[in-house]
C-alpha cells in the first residue's frame, strides 16, 4: 500500500482511504439501505490488515451511528489508524438534517465525535459544506481553538471551492480537501486541482467510484432493486438517459482492467490517483470482500495506453449522453 504525506502536515496518508458513509445504515435522508454492523466492523478491520492507515467517517453518517461502529471497530486494536471526522451537518429530534457552522455547535459536534469514535483526539476535522457559507470563518476559527487545545490535530474542509479556501485560509492553515472526484465528476480539474498543488493543501478525493456506478456490476435491474431508502435512487447518474451510457463505461472499464488482471473498481480508483494533486481516494466498503477488490488500484500506475483508452470511453459516454437528451426534444 503506498503512502503520500498530507499536505504540508506531518500525517501520512495510505493512497486509500476507509471511507464509512454506508455503514451509518438505514433510515436518514442519504442512507444506502439497512447495513450489517458487524460486518462494517470487520471491513474496517480488513482494510486496516491490507495497509490503509485512515478512516473517513462523519457525524451525519446514520445520525451518529457510523460514528460509533468506527468506534467499536478501534476498541482492542494494538495501535489505531488515523481519523478523519466532520462537522456542520447537524440534526434534530425528527431526524431532519439541517447545516450549522455556529462556534458553539462546532465544538458540541467534536465533543460527540470524541465520545462516539472513543478517541482523545481527531487527527483530521473537516468542515462537510460550506452551509450556511456567511458563517465559514467563524467555524474554522472554532476548529482552530479545538487544535490549541488539543483535541484536533489538523483541520480540512470538504466541497470548499477557491474562493472559500481563500476566505479562511488567513485565519489557519488548510491542512486539505476534500472533493468529489471520478471519471463522471470531474469540475476539481479546472481551478481546485491547481491551486491546492500551488498552496500545498492535501486532497482526498471521495465517491472514485460514483457511489458503485464504475464497478462493472451496476446495471438497470440491479439499481431498480435497491431499498427504498437507498438515495442513489434519486441521483441523476443512477437515471436515465445517464445510467445507459454510465454503465457502458464501466463494461469497458472492466474489458480494460480484466485484460491485466484487475476490476474496473481497481481502474477508477487508480485513475483518480493519477493526478499528483490527489494524496488519496476516499474508497467505500460494507463487506471485507469489497475492500480486497479495490484496495489494490494504489498500486497501479496507468499507462499512457490505458489512459488514452480509459479518454475514448468517456468520450463516448457523453456523446451517447448528449444523444439521448436530443432525441428527447
Amino acid at each position: 500500500m503506498q503512502t503520500r504525506r498530507l499536505g504540508k502536515t506531518d500525517l501520512v496518508f495510505s493512497s486509500i482511504g476507509l471511507g464509512t458513509w454506508a455503514m451509518g445504515g438505514g433510515d436518514w435522508t442519504f442512507s444506502w439501505g439497512p447495513q450489517d454492523d458487524e460486518l462494517s466492523i470487520k471491513t474496517i478491520h480488513r482494510a486496516l490488515d491490507l495497509g490503509i492507515n485512515w478512516i473517513d467517517t462523519a457525524p451525519v453518517y446514520g445520525l451518529g451511528h457510523g460514528e460509533e461502529v468506527v468506534g467499536r471497530a478501534l476498541k482492542g486494536l494494538s495501535s489505531r489508524p488515523l481519523i478523519a471526522t466532520k462537522c456542520g451537518r447537524c440534526w434534530g429530534s425528527d431526524r431532519k438534517i439541517f447545516s450549522c457552522l455556529k462556534p458553539e455547535s462546532i465544538r458540541a459536534e467534536a465533543e460527540a465525535s470524541l465520545r462516539r469514535l472513543g478517541v482523545e483526539v481527531i487527527d483530521l476535522y473537516q468542515i462537510h459544506w460550506p452551509q450556511p457559507e456567511q458563517e465559514i470563518e467563524a467555524a474554522w476559527a472554532a476548529v482552530a481553538e479545538l487544535i490549541r487545545e488539543g483535541k484536533v490535530r489538523y483541520a480540512g474542509v470538504s466541497n470548499f471551492n477557491v474562493a472559500q479556501l481563500k476566505r479562511i485560509q488567513p485565519i489557519h492553515p488548510v491542512a486539505s480537501l476534500q472533493p468529489p472526484y471520478s471519471m463522471l465528476v470531474r469540475d476539481v480539474e479546472t481551478e481546485l486541482l491547481p491551486y491546492c498543488r500551488e498552496q500545498q493543501i492535501g486532497v482526498l478525493a471521495y465517491s472514485p467510484m460514483q457511489k458503485g456506478l464504475l464497478t462493472g456490476k451496476v446495471t438497470a435491474e440491479w439499481v431498480a432493486q435497491l431499498p427504498a431508502d437507498d438515495h442513489r435512487r434519486n441521483d441523476p447518474q443512477f437515471r436515465a438517459p445517464r445510467l445507459a451510457a454510465n454503465i457502458e463505461l464501466a463494461d469497458g472499464l472492466r474489458r480494460l482492467a480484466e485484460g491485466r488482471g484487475r476490476t474496473a473498481s481497481q481502474a477508477a480508483i487508480a485513475w483518480v490517483l493519477r493526478r499528483p494533486e490527489v494524496t488519496a481516494a476516499i474508497v467505500g466498503a460494507r463487506k471485507p470482500s469489497q475492500i480486497e477488490q479495490t484496495a489494490p488500484a494504489a498500486d497501479w500506475q496507468l499507462s499512457p495506453e490505458e489512459l488514452a483508452t480509459i479518454d475514448a470511453l468517456l468520450e463516448k459516454r457523453q456523446q451517447a449522453i448528449a444523444s439521448a437528451l436530443a432525441g428527447r426534444k
